[in-house]
């Protein structure tokens, strides 16, 4: 794979100066399930504006990331995430990393999109950047981090490559409809979810 790279526990500091001069980077995690309570947190991928991926191989039982960690709380640098609600939690509980600021992709299509049911990452993927992805790998056992195969690691890179043409793309839309402003208001609103999501208040807004 081209201009990829992998850590064990943290970026090296060679790799954090190389991110912290990029205005935006895309994040993702790879976890053993999707809720963070009880989910093992294994992979995090990262991609800068030049498209150089960086993988970080998080071992069992770690707490800390001080490099990851002063990146993604990095204040000048936007975090660009697809369903940044579960990966901010999932962050914030295992490492204790609070990101920001960031942008959601998700949130972002569902509310420029409103043509359209499918907010996954392929489908936006598909239509915006005109690329299948293949997510056969989507569901496979991510917690043998020492062990991950050429197939997962692939689609891993994937997962954040096409990030940072989407949010430009999303957001030439949010402006042309003029739902930017909203769209920012929800992004103010994820740290109260991932609060309430990691104190299980998460049904409260239902009836």
């Amino acid at each position: 794979m081209e201009k990829f790279e992998v850590c064990d526990r943290d970026l090296t500091p060679e790799l954090l100066a190389r991110y912290l001069k990029s205005s935006a980077i895309a994040v993702d995690t790879e976890t053993m399930g999707l809720n963070p309570l009880r989910d093992r947190l294994c992979l995090i991928q990262i991609s800068d504006l030049a498209g150089y991926v960086t993988a970080i191989r998080i071992e069992r039982g770690q707490t800390e990331s001080p490099n990851l960690q002063q990146l993604l709380e990095a204040p000048q640098i936007t975090k660009i995430f697809h369903f940044a609600r579960f990966d901010l939690a999932t962050l914030q509980h295992h490492l204790s990393i609070v990101t920001t600021p960031v942008f959601c992709t998700k949130i972002a299509s569902k509310i420029a999109r409103t043509y359209s049911p499918r907010h996954g990452l392929k489908a936006l993927v598909q239509e915006l950047e005109g690329i299948e992805l293949d997510k056969t790998q989507q569901s496979s056992d991510w917690g043998n981090v020492s062990a991950l195969s050429d197939e997962q690691l692939s689609y891993a890179a994937n997962d954040v490559r096409y990030l940072h043409t989407i949010r430009d793309k999303l957001t030439d839309m949010l402006k042309r409809e003029d739902r930017w402003e909203l769209t920012q208001q929800c992004f103010s609103c994820l740290p109260t979810f991932i609060e309430l999501d990691l104190k299980q208040y998460s049904s409260i807004f239902e009836h």
